[in-house]
């Protein structure tokens, strides 16, 4: 994986991080702007996607963001919220992980 595509997949995940801990903060009361400004990084890490499932395809990208977002909201929601992950999530978690680094591990040739 080229060096600018791992670094594209860290600021879209800091994008989508930051749109979902913005949610967060509407949810729990926060003016109607903080909807707009959640819908706006939601938009711009979307955007960002797009040459990236272009270099490494639609599978690998998204599954490379979701799986990695999946970790950082819960260890923001853990750690900033106080919510609890239950040992079903957890593992579920783990399997997410799993199975991005499945994705990723070198293959010999072939298709």
């Amino acid at each position: 994986m080229k060096l600018w595509v791992i670094l594209m997949l860290g600021v879209t995940t800091g994008i989508f991080i930051a749109a979902a801990s913005t949610l967060k903060l509407y949810a729990g009361g926060a003016p109607f702007y903080t909807l707009l400004g959640a819908l706006a990084l939601y938009v711009t890490g979307n955007i960002l996607v797009v040459p990236l499932m272009r270099e490494s395809g639609l599978g690998v990208t998204i599954s490379i963001l979701s799986v990695t977002q999946l970790l950082l909201v819960n260890l923001i929601a853990f750690l900033v919220y106080g919510e609890k992950i239950s040992p079903t999530q957890l593992s579920g978690i783990a399997l997410g992980t799993l199975a991005i680094a499945l994705m990723l591990w070198p293959s010999q040739g072939g298709a």
